[in-house]
């Protein structure tokens, strides 16, 4: 990797990523700001600043900004999680300049329009719809808040209806103002780039962002507990899961290769027994989700609500098992899971365009993959019986959709984990 970095007097952060032989530029700007920066009042703000963002500025319309980047064949996007929110361009390499010029443009000027903001609200309120309309999904916000009940990053990243519904340009402003801020967002791109060309772009067309005024972010603080909904579902939408690691942790990379042997592959324990064995799932995986100070590690599937109770045990019984006998087979062809996906990744220049901007903004500097391969391959038997330590003593969260009457109680179903 040919990584360079530039931090800007205004605090912004430029970073390059050279490929050679591309024709093509990935360039983006990351933002801190996402749901668990966001005020209860204005849960959901996040979300809607990257919708209004294509809507117009005091230079471009809506149209105009669309026609401008779909004239040169590029792409635009934007995606908010809870802790950041991104805008991010690819075009040929010629056109970085114009991709610049526009990102700049939104994330500076946008008007959010009076008339725009009422039909994006009847937009977002759709996306909410058809959230609510897919179980696998609402039962992962589910999990999300009774996991950190009553806290920013237990809140859904759409925001509810009732608040979307009556967001105002003031709201925005507001958000933008305490958070959109240069010392907090990083202008990264990957591919065909000169990194001197891309910092004097940045230079000319970033200078109207504030400075920083402190972080916003509250503090998590995992809580766990039991969610229940029942509905006439088709199956029953489990999820079961503990407190987990930061991204800084020294368990890092150990929580992420336990949770690839418990149920991240085809060859994983929990899609060998629950799918192979005994078809009870159709879709049953684990994942390992890290924040900035916290994390939470789980299982999700979804089964028949005859068999929920069936499928939870076993998983109970996989958790304990890989807890009590990982084979050297099984850490091997997990750290070789993950080493591919990230060697596979680096032939893209969005996704090392984005690695880039991530690791910025939540280590402060660039992981090179070397490093992250030799943390992978330090994984071993010792570490991975230290995470499931961890997950033994963690309280369980639960979070059960549709036919789930046949579920055990709580504590009876908590108690197998320990």
């Amino acid at each position: 990797m040919s990584v360079e970095i530039t931090r800007l007097p205004n605090g912004l952060t430029v970073a390059s990523d050279s490929m050679p032989g591309f024709e093509t530029t990935s360039v983006g700007v990351w933002v801190a700001a996402g749901t668990r920066y966001e005020a209860a009042d204005l849960n959901g703000a996040a979300h809607m600043l990257e919708h209004m963002a294509f809507k117009g500025t005091k230079r471009r319309s809506a149209r105009r900004i669309a026609e401008e980047i779909e004239d040169v064949g590029g792409h635009l996007d934007a995606y908010t999680t809870r802790e950041q929110t991104a805008y991010v361009a690819r075009v040929l390499k010629d056109d970085l300049p114009m991709a610049v010029d526009l990102l700049s443009d939104i994330l500076q000027h946008s008007v959010f329009d009076d008339d725009e903001l009422a039909r994006e609200r009847t937009v977002v309120l759709q996306e909410i719809g058809e959230v609510n309309d897919t179980p696998d999904d609402i039962v992962f916000d589910q999990l999300q808040s009774v996991a950190f009940p009553d806290q920013p990053i237990g809140r859904t990243i759409l925001g509810p209806p009732e608040r979307v519904s009556t967001f105002a340009r003031d709201d925005l402003l507001r958000f933008i103002g305490a958070h959109y801020r240069a010392p907090r967002m990083v202008v990264s791109a990957a591919g065909a780039v000169r990194h001197a060309d891309l910092v004097k772009l940045v230079e000319d067309r970033f200078s109207d962002l504030p400075p920083s005024e402190g972080d916003g972010r509250a503090a998590a603080r995992y809580v766990g507990g039991d969610s229940r909904q029942r509905r006439q579902l088709e199956q029953a939408h489990l999820v079961l899961a503990w407190e987990s690691v930061p991204y800084g942790d020294p368990d890092y990379f150990a929580t992420q290769v336990f949770s690839t042997i418990l149920g991240g592959g085809m060859s994983s324990r929990l899609f060998q027994e629950v799918r192979e064995k005994r078809g009870l799932a159709y879709s049953i995986f684990s994942f390992a989700h890290s924040y900035l100070d916290c994390g939470i590690f789980g299982v999700y599937t979804g089964t028949s609500g005859k068999d929920a109770a069936e499928a939870a045990k076993i998983i109970a019984d996989e958790i304990h098992g890989v807890a009590n006998g990982i084979t050297e087979s099984e850490i091997v062809r997990a750290r070789a899971q993950h080493k591919a996906a990230i060697m596979m990744a680096l032939e893209s220049s969005s996704a090392r365009c984005e690695h880039l901007a991530r690791q910025l903004l939540i280590y402060g500097r660039p992981m090179p993959p070397s490093e992250v391969i030799e943390r992978i391959d330090n994984v071993d038997a010792a570490a991975l019986a230290r995470v499931s330590g961890r997950i033994a003593k963690s309280k369980l969260s639960l979070a059960a959709l549709g036919l789930v009457g046949k579920l055990e109680g709580f504590d009876k179903l908590a108690q197998r984990f320990h």
